[in-house]
Order: structure tokens, then sequence, then C-alpha cells
């Protein structure tokens, strides 16, 4: 198997596995403390892909500027996003967040990656920017619409939004980490650094986290927390730092013009919903998005 379609494979399994966690999240969110639900789960993740590195490697070891490099990614990647995307889902719909996130992810990324110096706007950037931005406006913006924007559902918005653009910025500061280091290593370093800042801020700031340590959840959380755990926090965020590294922040990040399809594939086959023209247009238009930013020149 050549490199380029083992990236590809790599890439269309951070897009399932993404394109999933939205209601996964909301469920855990809703049921469970979110700082709690998230810090449990990272904490968990970070100690697994940790002891695999070790397990491969024997040795654990970074130098003193990298690790402090990698608290900053951690407390945003993990910390600051899992706080406002889980408290943002508590207060808008799971579609709706998933429309922020997918559109402000590529453009934000890009963005600050042209501050940082990794990437240049060129044409085909623009474009497949332009693109995936449309489609997704054009797959759930008659929806999103019709909704009631109240306060509430304005400041889900705004805490979402918030989310992406952390996230964005700790994935193009862990670029020349990921270049320097292993990127398995940095992953687990991340998650393990996140989810023990977010446990405290639960048992300081969070009512209920004490009795939610009973664990008895119910089997919906349960499933949620498991799915994000597994094929979420231990293989998709690691294999997208490796995708950072190798393919540079915007091109990865192009997943979301690609996972809301998926989602509503998802939708179609689990609860029977139906596609119509125009959200088969939108489906188009951001596959054209992903197509044109993942293109080589």
């Amino acid at each position: 198997m050549s490199t380029l379609t083992r990236q590809r494979l790599m890439f269309g399994f951070v897009c399932l596995v993404w394109g999933s966690t939205w209601i996964a999240m909301k469920n855990g969110a809703t049921h469970v403390p979110p700082a709690l639900f998230a810090g449990l789960r990272w904490t968990i993740a970070g100690i697994m892909q940790l002891f695999y590195v070790y397990w491969d490697t024997g040795r654990l070891r970074l130098p003193w500027n990298a690790m402090r490099a990698i608290l900053i990614v951690a407390v945003l990647v993990n910390t600051l996003n899992q706080l406002f995307m889980l408290y943002g889902l508590r207060y808008v719909a799971s579609g709706i967040g998933a429309v922020i996130n997918s559109g402000l992810t590529p453009l934000s990324l890009l963005a600050f990656a042209m501050i940082g110096g990794h990437e240049r706007l060129t044409k085909r950037v623009a474009l497949a920017m332009g693109l995936g931005v449309l489609g997704i406006v054009v797959l759930f913006g008659p929806s999103a619409a019709s909704g009631t924007l109240d306060g509430v559902t304005m400041l889900g918005a705004f805490l979402v939004m918030m989310g992406t653009l952390v996230y964005s910025a700790g994935s193009v500061l862990a670029r020349p980490i990921t270049q320097a280091h292993s990127p398995t290593l940095i992953a687990g370093l991340v998650s393990l650094i996140g989810g023990l800042t977010l446990l405290p801020i639960s048992f300081l700031f969070e009512p209920g986290t004490l009795l939610a340590l009973r664990f008895d959840w119910g089997w919906g959380p349960w499933i949620s927390f498991l799915f994000l755990l597994f094929p979420a926090s231990l293989g998709a965020t690691t294999i997208f730092m490796i995708l950072v590294r190798d393919w540079g922040p915007s091109r990865a990040g192009s997943f979301a013009f690609i996972s809301p399809i998926l989602a509503v594939f998802e939708g179609m086959l689990l609860n029977g919903e139906a596609m119509t023209p125009i959200e088969g247009i939108g489906m188009a238009l951001m596959l054209g998005g992903a197509w044109f930013a993942l293109r080589k020149g």
C-alpha cells in the first residue's frame, strides 16, 4: 500500500468517526457533568496512548521546551475546547453545533496556519474553502434558519464557535512538535494533560460530580463515552495529529467538509431520514471543496 493511499484511508477514518461524535457528545454532556465526562475520557485515552508508546519504544522523555509547548496545546485542544463544546451543546442542537464547527474549522485552521507562517493562501485553497462553506450553508442552512434563535441558542452557538477556534489554534501549534517527535507520544501527552486539567474543574465547579462518580449513567451515555474514548480519542485524534504533520493544518482539516455528509447518511440509515435535492447539492459542493483541498499543487 502506498503512503498516499494509507493517508487517504486514515483521513476517511477521521471523517467517519468525527462525523458521528456530535450526537455522542451531546448525549454525554446532557446526562453527565461535561468536564467530568470529558476529563475521564481524555485521561484514560492518554494513559493508554502513553502505555503503547512506552511498550513500543521503551521511553517517554521529551525536552522541556517541547513539554511547555505540549502543555499549551493540551489546554487549547482538550481543556478549553471540551469545556466550550460540551457546554455549548447543552444549549444548542447537535446539528447546529456541527454546522458551526464544520464551517469554521477549515477557515480557522488556514487562518492560524497563515499567521504562524505554515501555509499561504492560494487560489486552490481559497476555492476549496469557498466550496466547502457554501456546501455547508446549502446543506444545513434551511433547517438551521427555521429554528428559533433565542438568547440561549446564541450562547450555545458562541461556545461551540469558541471551542472550534481554540482547537484550531492548538492544532496549528502542535504541527512543529509532531514533526520533531512521535505524533502518538504527543497525542498521548495532550490527552492526559487535557484530561487531568478537566477533572479538578469538574470537582470544583460542576454540581453533581460526586454523584456521577457512581457511574450509573445509563446505557446511552455509556455507549457515547466508549465511542468517544476508543474510535474518537484513541483512533481519530492520533491519526489527525499525523495528518497535520504530513499534510498541513488546512488540508487535514478538510475532514469538516465530509463529516457532515456522513452524519446525514447516518441519519438516513439509522433514523429513516430522507435526503432532499437541496441536501444533495450541498453534499456535492462539500465533496468538491474537499477534493480541491486534498489534491496536490
